[in-house]
C-alpha cells in the first residue's frame, strides 16, 4: 500500500479473511475511532491511514474478491518450505538461530526505548525476512518459556528472562546472528 510492501488487509483491521462485511465495518469503525488523527491521546495518522486503506479494499466486494485471490495465494507460497531436503538438525539449528534472532531484536527495541511500545508480527517480519508462518512456531516457543510476552496491543516484548537467555547464548552463536552488531565508536 504506501511504502510498496504487501500489506494483510485482514491483519490490520484484525479480522479473519471469513469475517462478513458488518464485522468488517464494525471494526474498522472501533480502529478508525482509535487512531484517527483528531484523537488527541491514541491517534495515529498513519496507521489510520493503513486502517482505511485496509477497509476500503475490503468494503468492497469487487476490491475485495480480487484482493482475496492475491492474499490466497500468497498464503500459498508463504507456506513453502524455505529450502526443499533440509535435514533435521538443519531445521533445529535454524530454528535456534530464529529464536535468537527475535530475541535480539526485541532487546534492542527494549533497550532503545525501555519504557516502550513492543514490536508487532509484521515488523518482527520485515526485520527477521521471515514470513509470519514461518515465526509462529518460535513465537509461540519463546511465549511458552515466558522468554517474550505480549502486551496489551498483542504486540511483542522481551522479557527479563529472554534478556537473560540471549545474554547466555549470544556468545556462542555471535557469528550466526542475523542482525548487524551495533557500531563501535572509538
Amino acid at each position: 500500500m504506501s511504502d510498496g510492501k504487501p500489506v494483510d488487509c485482514y491483519e490490520v483491521l484484525q479480522v479473519n479473511p471469513t469475517a462478513e462485511p458488518e464485522t468488517i465495518q464494525r471494526v474498522y469503525r472501533l480502529l478508525a475511532q482509535r487512531f484517527h488523527p483528531d484523537n488527541k491521546d491514541t491517534g495515529h495518522e498513519a496507521r489510520f491511514r493503513e486502517i482505511h486503506e485496509a477497509y476500503e479494499t475490503l468494503s468492497d466486494p469487487a476490491r475485495r474478491a480480487k484482493y482475496d485471490i492475491y492474499y490466497h495465494q500468497q498464503k500459498q507460497d508463504r507456506w513453502k518450505l524455505v529450502s526443499a531436503g533440509a535435514r533435521a538438525e538443519d531445521d533445529f539449528e535454524i530454528e535456534q538461530i530464529n529464536r535468537l534472532t527475535v530475541l535480539e531484536a526485541l532487546h534492542a527495541k527494549r533497550r532503545l526505548d525501555p519504557e516502550g511500545s513492543g514490536m508487532p508480527l509484521r515488523e518482527m517480519e520485515s526485520l527477521t525476512g521471515r514470513p509470519r508462518e514461518h515465526l509462529q512456531f518460535t513465537i509461540w516457543y519463546l511465549l511458552q518459556k515466558k522468554l517474550v510476552q505480549r502486551d496489551d496491543s498483542s504486540q511483542l516484548l522481551i522479557t527479563a528472562d529472554g534478556v537473560d537467555f540471549l545474554e547466555q547464548n549470544f556468545r556462542a552463536n555471535v557469528l550466526r546472528r542475523r542482525l548487524p552488531a551495533p557500531s563501535k565508536t572509538a
